[in-house]
């Protein structure tokens, strides 16, 4: 697995439980707010990455303080090798947290198939008429297609999730923000989270204010 960053311990990025964040190398959207841009590029040169098995050593050395792993990224489901990765995790007795974007449900189908994660958050950028401003990517109907099979496929699965959308008030309206809760399905947690425009990649974005935030068990 290509490693760029962790945090050592967090108590916020899995609801209930003390975790290490992990984040992959590598996304295949360029969303114009996204505050992490250098995790975008699929390759950087090796001495900026952490090898997996420092990581998985320092998992080992920590099972009696932590209780589970965020696997975050970039995009962690662009990576092939992605499953063993998370079975490694789940091998120490770890529960596992994904984040994704749901481009690629064919690997989410393989991961929840094998039981490789506890809980998911997908993030759901925009209304599906304006994915691909907010991706930064241009969207085929089959890109659109696969979104809807992941947030199918999670709120169909029996685990934890929840779906979840960053508020970005010069790109995404009152009403883009209410077709969004549409794509919700019953009974799934949904939760707004707050811009920060400090970092995010385009730099027309980097002063501005939220003020459409919440949460709510559709």
């Amino acid at each position: 697995m290509i490693i760029a960053d962790m945090i050592p311990c967090s108590l916020s990025d899995y609801p209930g439980k003390i975790v290490a964040v992990v984040f992959t190398q590598g996304c295949n959207y360029q969303c114009p707010f996204c505050h992490n841009g250098s995790l975008i590029p699929g390759y950087v040169s090796n001495d900026l990455l952490i090898a997996e098995e420092h990581f998985i050593e320092f998992l080992r050395y920590r099972n009696n303080q932590l209780d589970g792993v965020v696997v975050s990224g970039g995009e962690p489901t662009i990576h092939r090798e992605l499953p063993d990765f998370l079975k490694r995790i789940k091998d120490i007795w770890y529960a596992v947290k994904l984040d994704t974007n749901g481009s690629r449900p064919k690997m989410l189908e393989k991961i929840l198939d094998s039981k490789l994660v506890d809980y998911i958050a997908m993030d759901i950028k925009a209304p599906l008429d304006k994915y691909e401003a907010l991706s930064g990517c241009h969207l085929t109907s089959r890109g659109i297609h696969d979104l809807k099979k992941s947030i199918s496929l999670i709120a169909q699965s029996g685990i934890d999730h929840e779906f979840r959308t960053t508020v970005v008030e010069p790109l995404l309206t009152p009403r883009d923000m209410q077709k969004i809760r549409e794509l919700v399905p019953d009974g799934s947690r949904y939760k707004t989270q707050r811009f920060c425009p400090e970092h995010a990649l385009d730099p027309k974005l980097r002063k501005t204010s939220n003020t459409l935030l919440g949460e709510k068990i559709l």
